[in-house]
């Protein structure tokens, strides 16, 4: 407690450097899965991707980002028996948040796509296991978030596979595909804008004031999807049935109808990956931030404050900006040919999968989800479609990811108890 007292404006600066630095890391190297199949597709450039992300990774941080950080923050780690020693909850947060803001720099600067979820969690997991106490990690909350990266691929495959399996029936192979494309695109767009709208009014809005009924936010849902629907039909009208080649990639008029749909899921995307993965930042920075303004108080629960959303939201955006690029051309470009009617079923899929754990508050990763959404949609195409080694390589760095993190974190823990303590 005397700690706190006596260094809580240094703790809390420190943690909002650290919190930014973490979330710098999450720009850098997960927004790649947001963005990635995108330029992948050649549907957006890697500029144009790059500002479509800024845009919609702060809205969804900052509107929708509040929901998951309780269970970074109170779920692994077990407050009660760490009411008497606040101090070492907050040594605990920043080395975690210096931990994995390390691993993913190391990780951005080499092109590996690693799970940012992995990283914070395991590095939580290290200094409380090892610098307090085995007793102090829930377990149990550990093993449902550890199901949930098995469950969150799964699941986003499926729904990818389902989705371009629709697109094959009713678009792709059929007599007259560009007519049909005009046709049935509409209601794809649809479905993006009411899942993006449900999860930002549903459990967003509260966080800025604006709190509304389930029936309320589904009628509001379904107005916004229908609205960018009509949008999306007054694009499409100018889109010609002509090839036209991209890169290494030879556009027909059903592909380019589907790059103007690849817009529009590549916002929903980056949208559901910032208001999912801004958890990983402003989670342990929150639990600081809480601590040190109680003067040593664990509180059960306590609100989001506003600045915290905001300032992880700029991190996201300031490390795509600076080192993104890299790992973007590694899961665009390696995994699985992507065009943007495959692209596109990926990308919803994801946005989908990630938007419905973030409205429940589980903290899955996004890498996971939308790895195993461009593993359904290659699947859908023919097993030989999927490159393995590189989905091999892919899945041994995220085994690396969980002890790195916490590694690093049990090192960081220690000297910052050394210096503060």
């Amino acid at each position: 407690m005397e700690t706190i007292i006596l260094y809580g404006p240094y703790l809390l600066i420190s943690g909002c450097v650290f919190g930014f630095f973490m979330a710098w890391g999450i720009g850098a190297n997960d927004v790649a899965n947001a963005m990635g199949t995108s330029v992948g597709a050649r549907a957006l450039t890697l500029a144009q991707a790059i500002l479509v992300a800024c845009i919609f990774e702060f809205a969804g941080a900052y509107l929708a980002g509040g929901e998951v950080t309780s269970t970074i923050r109170k779920g692994i780690i077990d407050p009660s028996l760490l009411q008497d020693t606040p101090d070492l909850l907050v040594f605990g947060m920043l080395a975690a948040l210096l931990a994995a803001g390390t691993w993913l720099l190391i990780a951005s600067s080499r092109g590996w796509p690693v799970s940012t979820t992995h990283s914070i969690v395991g590095a939580i997991v290290g200094f409380a296991a090892v610098g307090i106490s085995v007793d102090a990690v829930s377990w149990s909350k550990v093993g449902s978030i550890v199901s949930s990266w098995v469950v969150s691929p799964l699941m986003s495959g499926t729904i990818a596979f389902l989705i371009f399996l629709s697109v094959q029936k009713l678009i792709l192979n059929t007599d007259k595909p560009f007519e049909n494309a005009k046709k049935y695109v509409p209601g794809y767009m649809f479905l993006v804008g009411f899942v993006i709208s449900m999860v930002t009014l549903l459990k967003g809005l509260k966080h800025i004031g604006l709190p509304l009924t389930f029936a309320e936010s589904l009628i509001y849902s379904i107005a916004i999807g229908v609205v960018i629907s009509l949008i999306g039909s007054f694009f499409l009208r100018k889109v010609e049935n002509t090839s036209q080649t991209r890169g290494d990639i030879v556009f027909d008029g059903v592909e380019k109808v589907f790059a103007v749909l690849m817009v529009f899921t590549a916002c929903a995307m980056a949208f559901a990956h910032g208001s999912n993965d801004v958890a990983n930042a402003v989670g342990p920075l929150a639990a600081i931030a809480s601590v040190v303004q109680s003067g040593g108080e664990i509180a059960a629960k306590s609100v989001m404050p506003w600045w915290i959303l905001l300032l992880g939201a700029g991190g996201i955006v300031a490390g795509l900006a600076t080192l993104g690029y890299k790992v973007i051309e590694t899961v665009g470009r390696n995994i699985t040919e992507l065009t943007p009617s495959r692209g596109f079923a990926a990308e919803l899929a994801a946005a989908t999968t990630v938007v419905l754990a973030s409205g429940t508050g589980l903290p899955i990763s996004t890498t996971h989800t939308l790895v195993g959404a461009v593993l359904g949609v290659g699947l859908a195409r023919g097993i030989a479609a999927i490159d393995f080694s590189v989905v091999g390589r892919i899945i041994v760095s995220w085994i690396v990811t969980l002890p790195v993190g916490a590694g690093l974190s049990i090192l960081f823990f220690f000297t910052l108890k050394s210096i503060f303590g």
